[in-house]
């Protein structure tokens, strides 16, 4: 056994999310960013009227009146933007690219910001500095030599704004291809695909103000005080007038206990805290769907005790009769559901179950919030659409203080799909664009993130675009996808800062530095505002306010705009003119979308305006016309269920998920004080049970084996078995370490989500162990 020093240390957490220990990490970013004293007064703009929203987290914004309108990982977004370290084509002259491969992702977005474009040598292996109309002229070459248009992909990261987003798509649909992966692809693609199906529209239902009245939150495989801490003020306030909130999510996690409130000074002074939620049910890795099915069937056993009694229905038969369709199917479904299928697959006990039962039936304005934790998986647009059947069974969607609300993730995902980063356009949106831009749209559906990996594997795609984002960690199956990006004639970045995706590149490639959210976008002289829309359908303006990193940078909707205009020239569209006038390209925007009519206008107001959600008030765009119930039966026959067969009690289910010092693919610092993990981060959480089990003691060093049907060997070496409150059967693990882990096919039913959150795996004890060993 290999013998060295203990790394890190682990160490639970005893105090409150957020409160001091937020605040202190604050300074700490800002220190550890070299964030100039000039700058801080940024934050005080953040998430304000005539400021800038935040390049982090998509939760929205009240009323821009606090000066406390951030979180602390907001913060850290915008200390990473407003550093002072800068990565110059000097630094690029010293490195090759083989020698920037070796450093880990944190040390590589620790160098800073990127100033200048550069553009891969091969006989040097390193970057050299190219002037932005050579660069440009290198994507058009590369471009117009392709046979066939729908052999380029062009990727989109969620920080995307919505103009660029807009010029984009209209550039290569005119260009010729659908091929739009985006990170929806990679986490609320189920809600997009599984809502439309039930409600009509793949969009949340509720606003901030149906916070303020509902009685009842369930919220689902959410872990808010890393991911979108502002929702915690939400959560805090419901709790202060006494909403129950239910956490249900295989994590206990902190900030869903306790929270300090960093904008209530009386939290602060007197360290107090508030309680967040009442009751916490952990269901195993994949178990959401039959514990949301079994809410239902209960709920029917429930309804047939009152009426037997001489009660009123504890459905909502009115709203079942008027606005839907199916319940009797769906009725039918649950009376003939197996109950010991539902326990099994759940991992709930019925006694808890019923308890949440209860909860449900007591709400009479619920709210149901989730994330990723429910969309990463095989069965997750059945489960999204259970969700939507159980609220339904009530009545709690399209009235005040009721309603669903995914919780999307970075700032203007949902917003990059409403302008048109979408793989399987609608015909009625190629419709309205052929008639605005006079030209025809290609129909077929193009390839989103698997696919689009796959084809680059399989020769089909030969030109890499992304717009944002670290590709190549944040995607499936890391070594497939190294592969897939280096079989590319040309990959092309815009980034802010470097990341592993910028060394695992095409023959030709091209690193586009760009302007962040928080910097000042001069076009002619004149300050340009971009546009983002929140998780619940809110488009804001944004204006940002520090001096730009370098003089060599453009924006997003520039580099947009000059390359539509290098490779198809000006003659049908003045592709310069949109780069140079964001307000134009707001007035295209409405000419294609109804629901952005006077968008100018419009977003001039402070806090914006709120886009029509027709299911919001009970306009149903399905094919029935009505809310549709949609019975959905157990999957038994999962990969998970067939290796377990194969490998028994052996056979764990795995869970990727952001530490605390964590964005995404971005990573802050080593630390997740939440979860109780400081100075590391190849760790994996496992119930005590399970290591008495496996033979296996806390503290030892084991590797992951994932078990798939394609005999590939994946694996993920050396992390450090931590005991914590999980059910057994599961492990939890940080991302992107571990998506080496995900074979590239093991997908969302009818989505393509990669299955993040249920992975199976073999342990085995590690060649590396620490010298307490």
């Amino acid at each position: 056994m290999q013998k060295t020093k203990p790394e890190g240390r682990i160490e639970p957490y005893q105090h409150a999310a957020a409160g001091w220990g937020a605040l202190k990490q604050v300074a700490i970013n800002l220190v550890r960013e070299k964030v100039s004293g000039g700058n801080y007064k940024t934050l005080l703009k953040q998430n304000q009227p005539d400021g800038f929203d935040c390049p982090g987290c998509a939760w929205p914004d009240r009323e821009h009146a606090s000066t406390f309108e951030f979180c602390e990982n907001g913060v850290k977004a915008v200390a990473a933007e407003a550093t002072s370290k800068r990565v110059r084509p000097g630094f690029f002259a010293a490195h090759t690219v083989t020698e920037l491969l070796t450093q880990s992702d944190y040390e590589l977005e620790q160098h800073g910001r990127l100033t200048d474009p550069v553009f891969y040598d091969s006989a040097s292996d390193k970057y050299l500095p190219i002037a932005w109309d050579d660069a440009f002229a290198l994507i058009a070459r590369h471009l117009k030599a392709l046979p066939d248009p729908n052999q380029a992909t062009f990727y989109v990261s969620g920080r995307t704004g919505n103009e660029a987003a807009f010029l984009l798509q209209l550039f290569v649909r005119m260009y010729g291809t659908n091929n739009f992966p985006d990170c929806s692809n990679m986490c609320h693609e189920p809600t997009s695909r599984g809502l439309p199906g039930t409600v009509g529209i793949g969009k949340g239902t509720v606003t901030l103000e149906d916070f303020e009245h509902a009685d009842t939150l369930l919220i689902f495989g959410q872990n808010p005080a890393t991911n979108h801490p502002r929702m915690l003020g939400e959560l805090r306030d419901c709790a202060k007038r006494g909403a129950t909130i239910v956490s249900i999510n295989p994590l206990r996690e902190r900030g869903l206990e306790r929270f300090t409130s960093p904008s209530h000074p009386m939290e602060m002074l007197t360290n107090s805290s508030t309680d967040i939620s009442s009751m916490f049910v952990q269901p195993k890795l994949s178990g959401d769907f039959a514990l949301i099915k079994a809410v239902a069937k209960r709920l029917v056993e429930r309804d047939d005790a009152a009426l037997a009694a001489g009660e009123a229905s504890l459905l909502d038969r009115e709203f079942i009769a008027t606005h839907t369709t199916g319940y009797e199917a769906f009725e039918q479904d649950l009376r003939a559901q197996d109950w010991d299928q539902l326990l099994t697959e759940s991992g709930v006990p019925r006694a808890q179950i019923e308890a949440l039962a209860e909860v449900y039936i007591r709400g009479q304005k619920v709210i149901c919030t989730w994330g990723m934790g429910l969309t990463q998986h095989k069965g997750a647009v059945a489960t999204i659409q259970m969700l939507s059947n159980l609220m339904m069974m009530r009545g709690n969607i399209g009235r005040l203080g009721a309603g669903l609300c995914p919780v999307r993730g970075h700032s203007n995902v949902q917003g990059d799909r409403t302008m048109g980063i979408e793989e399987k356009p609608a015909k009625a949106f190629l419709d309205r664009m052929q008639k605005v831009f006079d030209f025809e749209p290609p129909r077929a559906h193009g390839y989103d993130t698997v696919e689009s990996i796959q084809a680059m594997l399989d020769g089909k795609v030969k030109v890499f675009f992304g717009m944002g984002g670290n590709f190549a960690m944040a995607t499936p199956d890391t070594p497939l996808t190294f592969d897939a990006l280096r079989a590319c004639d040309l990959t092309v970045h815009v980034a802010t800062k470097l990341n592993r995706s910028h060394l695992v590149h095409g023959k030709d490639a091209l690193i586009l530095p760009t302007l962040g959210r928080t910097e000042i976008d001069l076009q002619q002289g004149v300050p340009q505002g971009v546009t983002v829309e929140d998780s619940m359908s809110m488009v804001h303006l944004s204006y940002g306010m520090n001096t730009p990193a370098s003089d060599n940078l453009l924006s997003e909707t520039a580099i947009t705009a000059r390359m539509a205009h290098a490779t198809l020239g000006s003659g049908k569209v003045d592709w310069l003119a949109y780069g140079s006038d964001y307000a134009s390209i707001r007035d295209a925007i409405e000419k294609v979308f109804d629901d952005f009519h006077d968008f100018n206008a419009r977003v001039a107001k402070p806090g914006g305006f709120h886009l029509k959600v027709a299911s919001r008030e009970r306009e149903w765009r399905t094919t029935s016309g009505k809310a549709q119930f949609l019975p959905r039966a157990v999957d038994t026959d999962t990969p998970i269920h067939r290796a377990r067969a194969k490998y028994g009690e052996r056979l764990m289910t795995l869970m990727t998920a952001r530490s605390h010092d964590q964005y995404n693919t971005t990573i802050y610092g080593m630390d997740d004080r939440y979860r109780g993990v400081f100075g590391l981060r190849r760790v994996v959480f496992i119930n005590k049970e399970d290591l008495q089990m496996l033979g296996l003691r806390n503290g030892q060093w084991v590797d992951m084996v994932s078990v798939w049907d394609d005999d590939v060997e994946r694996r993920a070496d050396r992390f450090l078995l931590v005991e914590y409150d999980i059910p057994r059967g599961c492990l939890g693990s940080y991302f992107p370490e571990t998506n080496g882990l995900i074979p590239l096919h093991s997908t969302a039913d009818g989505a393509g989500t990669p299955t993040s959150k249920s992975i199976p795996v073999l342990l085995q004890l590690s060649d590396y162990q620490s010298s307490a060993e």
